[in-house]
């Protein structure tokens, strides 16, 4: 460790670009898994908040809740307990001159997802023709006791409310009475609402209908797996990426300190000592420049504005450098390979 300390701090400028580039590398790792996590959690904050396990909803929406219709007798019978009926009805929310796209929940009074929802501001809705808006729609302008519009109704809409994690399928979320969304879905009666949501496992099901598991729902979600597996790929490619900038830089460093090498290995120091030389360095390198990268990010995570859908989770950073550390150092393998092959003779003698 003497040896690669030494080394590092006499040749500052040349292992100060390998540290910078693999700090550049890092910086990107993070900020790219920040934003596949906060766009994620833009998709799936509402169903969350709710704590739910098992989705009941219609074979012909092809998992889509938000396409889901189910009539009455589509409803099974004895349901577990805090297992809510709710209506999704996807639409614009219009205060003024004010536009957004927004999803309507409609929930009943009695509902067990209610317990769930954490409120920023004001209160939930206890009557009709009141809702509670996803506190992003804040940003947009929308205001507590304002009077809204919501998809196809021509009612007016009272704002008693901002809830916290309002979002379903990247959409902010209004939630309302059940009373009221045939109305704003533009259904007849005929229809009770979109699904059924269940914090326990739902096990029975009608002919009509199908049960999804909450994971199995994120994934029916449009554009939702395509997302994440993009940007799954992104990150594995510069893993590797990584790895390959790490081997070609210790090979470089490696060939050209190697008659160095050949007259240690010929005054007796150990092969097993120079190998461990050489990876106590790339255990420096990565730790040094993933510790800076990771620090970096999390500046980036306090100064990046709200509007920007990044989530900085600690244990997931943490995770993602030790990674990082850990396949780094199978980049050192090539060097070290080359070190404990060197043959003093052959190579001082030539």
């Amino acid at each position: 460790m003497f040896l690669a300390w030494h080394e590092i701090k006499k040749e500052k400028l040349r292992y100060g670009l390998v540290i910078g580039v693999i700090l550049l590398i890092a910086y990107l790792i993070f900020i790219l898994s920040a934003l596949a996590q906060g766009l994620a959690s833009q998709n799936t904050a509402g169903v969350n908040s709710w704590q739910s396990q098992s989705v009941l909803l219609s074979k012909d929406a092809n998992g889509n809740l938000a396409q889901s219709m189910l009539t009455k007798a589509d409803l099974p019978n004895d349901l577990p307990a805090k297992t809510d009926r709710i209506g999704l009805a996807q639409g614009i929310l219009k205060a003024g001159d004010t536009r957004q796209s927004a999803t309507y929940v409609g929930l009943e009074n009695q509902a067990a997802i209610r317990k769930t929802i954490k409120l920023t501001e004001g209160r939930f809705n206890q009557n009709n023709q009141e809702v509670v808006l996803g506190d992003s729609l804040k940003q947009s302008g929308f205001q507590l006791n304002e009077k809204v519009q919501m998809g196809l109704s021509q009612d007016q809409y009272t704002v008693v409310g901002f809830a916290k994690d309002g979002l379903y399928n990247m959409a902010p979320v209004v939630y309302g009475s059940m009373d009221d969304w045939a109305a704003i879905k533009g259904v007849n009666s005929d229809f009770v609402g979109s699904g059924l949501i269940s914090q326990k496992k739902l096990t029975k099901k009608t002919k009509n209908t199908q049960i999804l598991t909450k994971s199995a729902l994120f994934n029916k979600m449009p554009g939702y797996s395509a997302q994440n597996q993009t940007f799954l790929f992104m990150i594995a490619f510069l893993v590797v990426i990584s790895i390959v900038i790490v081997a070609i830089f210790l090979y470089i460093l490696t060939m050209q300190k190697f008659e160095n090498l050949a007259v240690l290995k010929a005054q007796g120091i150990p092969t097993s000592y120079l190998v461990m030389n050489t990876l106590a360095q790339t255990v420096v390198i990565l730790v040094f420049s993933v510790g800076l990268g990771t620090a970096l990010a999390a500046l980036t995570g306090l100064a990046i504005p709200k509007a920007v859908p990044m989530t900085f989770d600690p244990v997931l950073m943490t995770g993602t450098a030790i990674l990082l550390v850990l396949t780094g150092i199978i980049g050192a393998i090539i060097p070290m390979r080359i070190i404990s092959k060197i043959d003093p003779v052959s190579v001082i003698g030539g």
